[in-house]
């Protein structure tokens, strides 16, 4: 019996990535641990797509299902262009609960300048809740869309906004009366608020511009588990200075309360972006000028050096990053869906 949730990453590999028989010339990214998009040819041109499913309340399905694929095409460095949306309602569902979804799902839209090019709605019996799948596209020039395959030792890690931001945003929104008491009104009205800063395509497209070696919106895992997949598609190795992660205070309050590890909390709102050393200035100013707040938070290594957090010390001290660089300084971040998400293994 599976558990509920994504599959783990080697089940993924094993029983789906690797049933796909036929490879077509025209695709030039396929699926992949960490990848966000497909790339396909289209001579002078990049077809960049990406598909997500999102179960939520009628309340906010419609704004978060535009936000996550459109988030995984500025991944790309792109401007998404059009959407598709697949609605399923259970029974129950009244003509309100749809006007309510597709004009919430229109405004988002409009706001990222992206239209809703088509889709499917129904009422099934199959579904309890709410659930959409959209797939957004996007387009380039060929060549020109970002890709973690880039990624170099060397690299910079920047993160975009703050961990938890979703995560907690959704836990103030649903668990507020357990949170009433610990938190004051106004942080938790705070907390909410997370939930309108959910979109990347800002700094997706500042950074596209600039160019990188990759980028990752951060849902599911959190930002450990985004850095740990965008090692897999390059086979390197990361250091993450967890002192430079930036974190709101209201996410701090939450994941105390809940005994929750708010660097593994999902994190839509916030973007990994590997920046080539000799652009970091350039992409800093470009941050700054999309009004995105950001932060280096971390080096990409080459493999044998592991995925590692470490819990001291300084990225502006030189002495200090060159004693990280032994394998058995840090902290190992585990994949995923592993249980056990650090093993210490010493600091520095």
């Amino acid at each position: 019996m599976l558990e509920t949730g994504k599959l783990d990453s080697e089940l993924l590999k094993q029983i789906v990535f690797n049933k796909i028989k036929y490879r077509s010339e025209d695709v030039k990214v396929r699926p992949g641990i960490g990848e966000d998009c497909a790339v396909m040819d289209f001579g002078d041109y990049e077809c960049i797509m990406s598909t997500d499913p999102i179960t939520a309340a009628v309340s906010d399905i419609g704004r978060l299902a535009i936000h996550i694929t459109c988030n995984d095409i500025a991944s790309n460095g792109v401007q998404p262009l059009g959407i598709m949306l697949a609605v399923m309602l259970p029974e129950g569902t009244t003509a309100a609960d749809v006007e309510h979804i597709m004009g919430q799902a229109a405004e988002t839209a409009a706001q990222l300048k992206v239209e809703i090019i088509g889709g499917h709605t129904e009422v099934t019996p199959a579904v309890k809740q709410p659930v959409i799948v959209s797939t957004a596209i996007g387009k380039a020039v060929s060549g020109m869309s970002q890709s973690g395959n880039d990624m170099q030792a060397g690299d910079y890690v920047m993160m975009t906004k703050s961990a938890g931001l979703e995560g907690s945003g959704i836990i103030a929104c649903d668990y507020g009366k357990e949170l009433d008491g610990y938190m004051t009104e106004a942080e938790l009205k705070t907390a909410v608020s997370f939930l309108d800063r959910v979109s990347v395509v800002a700094e997706g497209i500042a950074a596209g511009s600039v160019g990188t070696h990759g980028m990752h919106d951060i849902t599911e895992g959190g930002i450990l588990g985004a850095v740990w997949e965008m090692c897999q598609i390059a086979e390197k190795g990361v250091q993450v200075w967890e002192d430079k992660i930036p974190m709101e205070p209201e996410t701090a309050k939450i994941c105390e309360f809940f005994h929750i590890d708010p660097l593994r909390l999902i994190s839509s709102g916030s973007m990994v972006i590997i920046v080539p050393a000799e652009k970091r200035e350039a992409m800093e100013a470009a941050m700054a000028e999309a009004g995105v707040p950001a932060q280096i938070i971390g080096r990409i290594e080459d493999k044998d050096f592991g995925i590692k957090l470490f819990r001291e010390g300084s990225i502006d001290d030189a002495d200090k990053i060159a004693a990280c660089t032994s394998a058995a300084d840090g902290i190992e971040v585990a994949p995923p869906s592993s249980d056990d998400q650090y093993r210490v293994v010493g600091k520095y």
